[in-house]
Protein backbone atom coordinates (compact mmCIF):
# COMPACT_ATOMS: atom_id res chain seq x y z
CA UNK A 1 0.00 0.00 0.00
CA UNK A 2 2.99 2.23 0.75
CA UNK A 3 4.36 2.04 -2.75
CA UNK A 4 1.15 2.73 -4.19
CA UNK A 5 0.96 6.23 -2.62
CA UNK A 6 4.47 6.97 -3.40
CA UNK A 7 3.91 6.52 -7.29
CA UNK A 8 7.12 9.00 -8.60
CA UNK A 9 10.04 6.75 -6.53
CA UNK A 10 12.13 4.94 -9.05
CA UNK A 11 14.95 4.59 -6.05
CA UNK A 12 14.93 4.69 -2.77
CA UNK A 13 17.29 3.66 -0.50
CA UNK A 14 19.28 4.08 2.96
CA UNK A 15 22.61 3.61 4.70
CA UNK A 16 22.48 3.41 8.48
CA UNK A 17 24.85 5.36 10.31
CA UNK A 18 25.99 4.07 13.80
CA UNK A 19 24.67 7.86 14.98
CA UNK A 20 28.00 8.98 13.60
CA UNK A 21 29.06 9.59 9.89
CA UNK A 22 33.25 8.82 9.73
CA UNK A 23 34.85 11.19 6.78
CA UNK A 24 35.76 7.38 5.79
CA UNK A 25 32.71 5.99 5.10
CA UNK A 26 31.64 6.16 1.37
CA UNK A 27 28.06 5.72 1.59
CA UNK A 28 27.40 3.80 -1.68
CA UNK A 29 24.65 3.62 -4.10
CA UNK A 30 23.93 1.52 -7.40
CA UNK A 31 20.64 1.32 -9.58
CA UNK A 32 19.91 0.24 -13.00
CA UNK A 33 18.50 2.79 -15.39
CA UNK A 34 17.01 2.06 -18.33
CA UNK A 35 15.15 5.54 -19.50
CA UNK A 36 17.52 7.85 -21.28
CA UNK A 37 14.26 10.26 -22.47
CA UNK A 38 12.27 11.19 -19.47
CA UNK A 39 13.80 13.51 -16.81
CA UNK A 40 14.47 12.71 -13.30
CA UNK A 41 14.63 14.70 -9.58
CA UNK A 42 17.62 13.24 -7.80
CA UNK A 43 17.32 13.71 -3.79
CA UNK A 44 19.81 13.04 -1.21
CA UNK A 45 17.47 12.29 2.32
CA UNK A 46 19.70 12.59 5.45
CA UNK A 47 18.47 11.56 9.00
CA UNK A 48 19.98 13.45 11.43
CA UNK A 49 19.18 13.77 15.50
CA UNK A 50 19.63 16.63 17.88
CA UNK A 51 23.29 15.42 18.18
CA UNK A 52 23.82 16.99 15.08
CA UNK A 53 26.10 20.39 16.02
CA UNK A 54 26.20 22.00 12.83
CA UNK A 55 23.16 24.47 10.80
CA UNK A 56 24.98 22.79 7.26
CA UNK A 57 25.70 20.41 5.51
CA UNK A 58 29.02 19.49 3.16
CA UNK A 59 28.61 16.69 0.94
CA UNK A 60 30.83 15.47 -1.82
CA UNK A 61 28.71 13.48 -4.54
CA UNK A 62 30.02 11.58 -7.72
CA UNK A 63 27.53 10.27 -9.88
CA UNK A 64 29.56 7.31 -12.33
CA UNK A 65 27.51 6.19 -15.23
CA UNK A 66 27.65 3.05 -17.05
CA UNK A 67 30.88 3.78 -19.11
CA UNK A 68 32.75 5.28 -15.71
CA UNK A 69 32.02 8.77 -16.94
CA UNK A 70 32.19 10.52 -13.15
CA UNK A 71 30.35 13.62 -12.17
CA UNK A 72 31.67 15.36 -9.00
CA UNK A 73 29.75 17.72 -7.45
CA UNK A 74 30.74 19.38 -3.91
CA UNK A 75 27.19 20.56 -2.28
CA UNK A 76 25.90 22.91 0.80
CA UNK A 77 22.67 22.32 2.49
CA UNK A 78 21.11 24.23 5.47
CA UNK A 79 20.15 22.31 8.01
CA UNK A 80 19.02 24.17 11.11
CA UNK A 81 16.63 27.16 11.69
CA UNK A 82 18.85 30.27 12.98
CA UNK A 83 17.66 29.43 16.67
CA UNK A 84 19.53 25.94 15.68
CA UNK A 85 16.33 24.11 15.69
CA UNK A 86 17.05 21.19 13.32
CA UNK A 87 15.03 22.04 9.84
CA UNK A 88 13.39 18.45 8.04
CA UNK A 89 10.18 16.60 8.94
CA UNK A 90 9.32 14.43 11.54
CA UNK A 91 8.16 13.94 15.15
CA UNK A 92 10.64 13.14 17.22
CA UNK A 93 14.36 14.39 17.55
CA UNK A 94 15.20 12.82 14.36
CA UNK A 95 14.54 14.61 11.64
CA UNK A 96 14.43 13.99 7.76
CA UNK A 97 15.63 16.54 5.12
CA UNK A 98 15.26 16.05 1.91
CA UNK A 99 17.89 17.82 -0.53
CA UNK A 100 17.92 18.38 -3.88
CA UNK A 101 20.85 16.83 -6.21
CA UNK A 102 19.68 17.61 -9.45
CA UNK A 103 16.73 18.66 -11.06
CA UNK A 104 15.05 17.58 -14.29
CA UNK A 105 18.27 15.53 -14.65
CA UNK A 106 18.34 13.16 -18.02
CA UNK A 107 20.42 9.62 -17.88
CA UNK A 108 22.18 9.49 -20.80
CA UNK A 109 23.28 6.35 -20.82
CA UNK A 110 21.52 3.09 -19.87
CA UNK A 111 22.76 0.47 -17.49
CA UNK A 112 24.28 0.68 -14.38
CA UNK A 113 24.44 4.09 -12.21
CA UNK A 114 26.81 4.31 -9.24
CA UNK A 115 25.84 7.19 -6.46
CA UNK A 116 29.32 7.79 -3.89
CA UNK A 117 28.54 10.44 -0.87
CA UNK A 118 31.18 11.03 1.63
CA UNK A 119 30.48 14.29 4.21
CA UNK A 120 32.89 17.40 3.57
CA UNK A 121 32.68 19.16 7.14
CA UNK A 122 35.16 21.01 8.43
CA UNK A 123 35.60 23.12 11.91
CA UNK A 124 36.16 27.15 10.54
CA UNK A 125 39.59 28.11 9.74
CA UNK A 126 40.55 24.24 9.72
CA UNK A 127 41.97 22.60 6.43
CA UNK A 128 41.70 18.89 7.67
CA UNK A 129 38.17 17.51 7.60
CA UNK A 130 36.21 16.22 10.49
CA UNK A 131 36.85 12.78 11.58
CA UNK A 132 33.88 12.21 12.50
CA UNK A 133 29.90 14.21 12.39
CA UNK A 134 27.76 13.26 15.28
CA UNK A 135 23.70 12.83 14.97
CA UNK A 136 23.42 11.70 11.42
CA UNK A 137 21.63 8.49 11.32
CA UNK A 138 21.19 7.90 7.69
CA UNK A 139 21.86 8.82 4.87
CA UNK A 140 19.74 8.09 1.54
CA UNK A 141 19.75 8.51 -2.12
CA UNK A 142 16.20 8.72 -4.22
CA UNK A 143 15.24 9.04 -7.77
CA UNK A 144 12.00 9.94 -8.87
CA UNK A 145 9.72 10.76 -11.64
CA UNK A 146 9.21 14.00 -12.48
CA UNK A 147 5.44 15.60 -12.26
Amino acid sequence: MFASCDKNRVFDEYKELDGSWSKNDTLHFEFEQNDTINPYNLFLNIRNNNEYPFNNLFVIVSLKNPENEVKIDTLEYQMANADGSLMGTGFSDVKESKLWYQENFVFKKLGKYQVDIVHALRESREINGLEKVNGVTEVGFRIEKTK
